[in-house]
Order: structure tokens, then sequence, then C-alpha cells
């Protein structure tokens, strides 16, 4: 069933629901009205009957009543009836013919406590409706009968049955009108929705992500629904463009060193392996684009569990600690260049040390690539007021200005880089920072050297919820 089938129904719905409570409490006052009318008028005619008794009425021989005013006040639609106490027929107004009305036995007990009351009968198919009151005389209030008054209510039954067929003809007439008026009233409002459908569906199917939806004309819901669609379309773009990237990328530098690894194979089939020194030769080379290679694989496989959401395992880390150690690490790596530790604060911070210190080498190891032999490496340790700041300055070649905004980015390498290096090393660098809540920026001068520095927050969790590993997503550009 469709949306616009489905709110058609309850619209629908909902306004004959609110109709048929409307009709059948409408009904139901009126039906107490009229009903109360009758009954109130039928009482006002026995308490006037019985004012007429107390000024007018006399007893005569054999117990019979005179009522010399009861005609006066009867009506066309009202009738009036007299009783005597053994409930035997006395008087009765000349509208009634020869017609009796009867006297329920229970109107008669009543009337016989002295108390007056109401029932309704059927005669010859017509409801009648009855009020019997008793009749005393005197000062004595002797009861002498009761007067029986009297009113057909076909008249009443005839009016609510025609305002029953009048609300329930209205109500079908209403719920027929709303369902065809909802019905277009949908198919207008979800007519914008139908054409993001058609939009999106012909985007899927001619794998065009670079289109677009047209843009709103007002930001209603259907115009922020269409914002958050060609938002979606632009992340969705950029996302296979970057697999597209990346996929050329991991080809590209893989290719390298498994043509290097099939050229000594080959050197190797053909005669190498019977020379010890080409052989060891051989072999070195091998060795070295396999770890090249190992290392590729490694840091592919960190950032796909970074884009998958990795957990860190925090704790309070000694920043001093292990920037002493990156240190010593890296004097073992300088190949002639000179590492050097400058300023030295001591830090706590809350993070995961490992993958800190995997950042510090990143960066020492990317500065060693570019600072040559008789350089110089300095790492330093501020602490500030909120901020930790672990600098790596280089006096290498530097940066070009037009790389800088990309030197962060998976597999980017300037044009005039020749070191070898998957260029991974500063993207798993700025996403552990990011991680850590932190960031790294970046200074540079061509010829002059490059200033590398991660800032970390001071803040240290107070409790242990706060302490506890949290799952952290790469920030990719």
């Amino acid at each position: 069933m469709s949306v616009r089938t489905r709110l058609t129904l309850w619209y629908t719905a909902l306004l004959g629901a609110i109709l048929i409570s409307f009709s059948v409490l409408l009904y139901m006052v009126l039906a107490f009205f009229l009903y109360d009318q009758v009954d109130q008028k039928l009482q006002e005619r026995a308490v006037q009957f019985g004012r007429e008794v107390q000024v007018s009425a006399r007893l005569l021989e054999k117990g019979r009543l005179v009522l010399p005013v009861l005609n006066n006040l009867a009506s066309p639609s009202i009738f009036i009836q007299v009783v005597n106490t053994e409930g035997k027929y006395v008087s009765a107004t000349r509208n009634l013919g020869n017609v009796r009305i009867p006297y329920p036995p229970e109107l008669h007990q009543e009337n016989l406590r002295g108390k007056a009351s109401f029932s309704t009968l059927h005669i010859a198919d017509i409801p009648i409706r009855l009020y019997a009151a008793p009749i005393f005389v005197g000062h004595t209030h002797d009861l002498i009968g009761a007067v029986i008054v009297g009113q057909s209510l076909e008249s009443v039954e005839t009016t609510l049955q025609l305002t029953a067929l009048f609300l329930t003809g209205g109500t079908i007439a209403a719920m027929l009108l709303a369902a065809m008026v909802g019905a277009f009233l949908a198919r207008k409002s979800l007519q914008p929705i139908d054409k993001i459908n058609t939009t999106v569906k012909h985007i899927v199917g001619a794998q065009d992500l670079q289109q677009r939806l047209p843009s709103p004309a007002t930001m209603d819901e259907i115009g922020q629904l269409t914002v958050t669609v060609n938002n979606m379309l632009e992340r969705l773009y950029n996302f296979f463009q970057a697999q597209v990237r990346l996929s050329a990328d991991v080809s590209h530098e893989l290719r390298t060193p498994l043509t290097v690894i099939r050229g000594n194979v080959d050197l190797l089939r053909r005669g190498a392996a019977d020379n010890p020194a080409e052989l060891k030769e051989t072999l070195g080379i091998i060795e070295g684009e396999l770890d090249r290679m190992s290392r590729i694989v490694a840091d592919l496989l960190l950032l796909s569990q970074a884009d998958a959401g990795m957990s860190l395992r925090m704790g309070l880390v000694e920043l001093d600690t292990i920037l002493l150690e990156v240190y010593q690490r890296a004097r073992v790596m300088a190949n002639g260049v000179n590492i050097k530790l400058g300023h030295e604060d001591q830090a706590v911070v809350y993070g995961d040390a490992d993958r800190l210190r995997q950042l510090l080498i990143n960066l020492v190891t990317n500065a060693l690539k570019h600072t040559p032999a008789g350089g110089a490496i300095t790492l330093s340790l501020y602490r500030d007021a909120e901020w930790v700041r672990i600098i790596v300055a280089d006096t290498g070649r530097g940066i070009a200005p037009t790389a800088l905004p990309h030197i962060f980015e998976r597999f980017y390498k300037a044009e005039n880089n020749r070191q070898k290096g998957s260029g991974l090393g500063l993207s798993i660098a700025q996403w552990i920072a990011r991680a850590h809540n932190g960031q790294i920026t970046v200074t540079s001068e061509v010829g002059q050297g490059s200033t590398f520095t991660l800032w970390l927050p001071l803040e240290i969790p107070n409790t242990k919820e706060e302490a506890r590993s949290a799952p952290l997503t790469l920030a990719t550009r």
C-alpha cells in the first residue's frame, strides 16, 4: 500500500471518527432534550390539574368526581384521564373519544403511595408517554384517585429518525468528499517526493553521482529532504572517488615492489644465484621490497580499521617518556642526521600509548626522509595551560606551498618527491591526533626545513566511565 493511499485512509478514518462521534453526541443530546421537553409538558399539565382540583373539585354521591375544567387543560397532542383509588376510569378529555388509557399496575402502586411516576406504553404501535400523579383534596389531603396525562411520541421519534438519517447521510457524504480531497492533497503533497524518487532512480541507473536534485524553492520538509539527498550524493560521490583513487594508489604502490621482486627473481633464474655476491645483493633487494609491501599492507589495514571504528586503549600516558623512546629509536635510524632533544617538559595526557608512539615515529620517519645527511632534527615538548605541544623540526628540503594543504591525504606525494614511501605515514599520524581530540599543524619553507607540531589536550577524565575504551573513526579529507 502506497504512502498516498495510507494518508488518504488515515485522513478519512480520522474525519469519520470525528463526524460519527459528533453525530452520536448530537443525536443523544437532541433525544434527551425532546423527551425531557415532553416530560416537562406532561408534568406541568398534571400540576395544573392538581391546582384546579383543589379549587373546584367536589365529592358527589357514589364517590364520583366532577371536574368541569378537565377539557380546558387538554390540547391536540396532550390528553388527560382520571381514575379513582381502585384504578378504575372516572373521566377523560374529549380528544380520547372512546379510547381508554391503560393504567399500568406499577404506576397505580406508586400513586397509592403518594408518588408520581413516568411510563412509556405502545398503543396500536404508537409510543405513548404517560405521567401519573395522585390527586389529593381537602385540608387533610385525602387521596381520591390519580390523574394520567399522556402524549404521543410519534412526532418525537419521527424527528429523531429524520435527524439520524440526515447525520448518517451527511457523515457518509463528508467521508467520501474527504477521501477525494485527501487523495488529491496527498498526491499534490507527495508529488515532489515522486520527483525526488524518479531523479534518484535515474542517477542510480545511470551511475552518475555527479547529478543533483533541483534546488528547492522553499525550505520546508521537502526542501530539507532535497538538501539532505544532495548532501548524501555529494558524500557518496566523494567516497567513491576516494575509493577509486585508493585502488589506483594501492595498485601503483604495490606494482613497483612487485616489479622489482620479479626482476630480481629473473636475475636469479639467469644465474645470479651462482654468484654469492650477486645472490646476497639480490636477496637484500627482494627483502627490502617485501618489507616495503608489508608496511603498506599494515598501514592500509590500520586505516581500514580506523574507517570501521577502531577502539583505542585509552589511559594515562607520560608523553615525556614516549618522546625519549622515540628519540632513542630515531638515533638508530638517523643515517648521518643529527637527532637532538630540545625543550622537554613533563606532561601526562589521556590516550593510547602505542598509537601516540606510532604517531611520533611517523613524524620522525617523515623528517628523516626529507633531511639529508648532516642536517638536524629536533624533538621538543612544551606543556601549556590547556595543551601539550610536541614539535618535530627538521632542516630538510621543506614543503612547497602548493603541496602543504595535501600532505595529510592518503598516498599523496609531492611531484618533486623522489623519496621512497607509501604516502600513508602522515595520514595515519593525523588520524591518531584527531582520535585523541588533537591535531597536527605544519609550517615549512622550501630549502629551510619543516616544523610539525602535535597538539594534545591536557584534559584528564574524572570518572571510570570516561576511562573506558571508546570507538573513534578516522576523519578523512
